[in-house]
């Protein structure tokens, strides 16, 4: 009969759907693992071109990879070491995350992702020898991290004997968390946080300048390798420079590797951002500078550089174009450093310690 429920053979079949959930043990294998890194940042994959040491595995392959390439007579496909900077806008990785994020006083970073790190803001120094010379330095820092279970060998030993003596903060966090804190970059246990690098007001920097008898600045214009921007202040610090400045925009700036690579000397000379170089160029020049761009096809040679006994600035160019056009209009004078062999140009912190290395020796004169 119809409508009749108590019918044989009816088919009953539930309105409610199946109960959707990812409890118990499969949770983990849905978690989020963050996006995966390309091969330039990966520190074990010969084409790895990070800012950090590169473990021996990877320069074993990317040394089986060059043999090969010469073979067959091809080009090698491998990284370049310290061209690119990894784990987001640094090599230092992500702002501190977890429980040692409490401590910092740093935000905390959902795990499997990196966070963006403001501009202004401490970056972590990883890696045993980096951080030991760091250390060693004095660089400033504000903690040092170590992992749990860390092998303690004689760096990690020195890192933590100097780290108490100078008062900084030792956290110790798990290797995981060490691992999100750095955004996958190879960290062998220990993390030196830095914080932000005080730049010196330009008008200050060069009113400094002005109190010597031949008072000597060094521009940089577009060095954008802060390993090239801290050897160049080393060399102004060597060879008597009062002070450095470069531009805010498409420069490297004072991070943890320009401090270590200057060997302390960051701490020593005055640095100053500037909005526009070429502004602050003739900015130097109404008070009485020469400004002196180190050019390859520069009309003056270095040995026959005569303003080098007066105030003086010299401009350095980026590693791969040299000078602005701009820049290079604003110099009163373009050097050139003689070289006796068919070399097209030095590295921008080698001409830079060339050229003040030869100031240096006229002065003396």
């Amino acid at each position: 009969m119809p409508g009749n429920s108590e019918r044989r053979g009816k088919r009953v079949v539930s309105k409610k759907g199946a109960a959707k959930g990812s409890g118990g043990k499969n949770r983990q294998s849905l978690a989020g693992r963050g996006r995966t890194l390309p091969a330039d940042e990966r520190p074990w994959h010969k084409g790895y071109s990070g800012d950090e040491e590169l473990p021996q595995k990877t320069a074993r392959k990317q040394a089986n990879e060059l043999r090969a390439a010469a073979a067959q007579g091809r080009a090698p496909k491998i990284g370049q070491p310290g061209t690119k900077r990894t784990a987001g806008k640094g090599p230092f990785g992500a702002a501190v995350k977890g429980s040692a994020a409490k401590k910092a006083g740093t935000p905390r970073v959902s795990p499997g992702r990196k966070s963006s790190q403001p501009k202004d803001g401490p970056e972590l120094l990883v890696g045993r020898n980096p951080v030991v010379e760091a250390l060693r330095t004095h660089v400033p820092a504000t903690a040092l991290y170590v992992a749990l279970g860390i092998d303690m060998d004689e760096r990690v030993k020195e890192a933590v004997r100097t780290a108490a003596e100078r008062g900084i903060a030792i956290l110790e966090v798990t290797r995981a968390e060490l691992d999100r804190m750095t955004g996958g970059v190879l960290h062998q246990g220990l993390g030196l946080q830095v914080p932000p690098f005080a730049y010196e007001p330009f008008d200050d920097l060069l009113a400094a300048a002005k109190e010597h008898t031949a008072p000597l600045l060094i521009a940089l214009d577009g060095i954008t390798d802060p390993r090239n921007l801290g050897a160049i202040i080393r060399s102004a610090a060597a060879f008597g420079a009062q002070g450095v400045f470069l531009t805010e925009r498409r420069s490297a700036a004072i991070t943890a590797t320009a401090w270590r690579t200057s060997a302390g000397a960051a701490a020593r000379v005055k640095v100053s951002q500037v909005t526009n170089l070429t502004r602050s160029l003739k900015a130097c020049q109404d008070e009485g500078f020469m400004v002196a761009g180190l050019d390859a096809d520069g009309a003056t040679s270095l040995y026959d550089l005569e303003a080098a006994i007066g105030p003086l600035v010299v401009v350095v160019g980026s590693e791969g174009r040299g000078l602005s056009r701009l820049v290079g209009q604003t110099c009163d004078l373009k050097v050139s450093i003689p070289m006796v062999s068919d070399v097209e140009s030095l590295n921008a912190s080698v001409a830079a310690a060339v050229t003040l290395a030869e100031v240096n020796r006229r002065r003396a004169q």
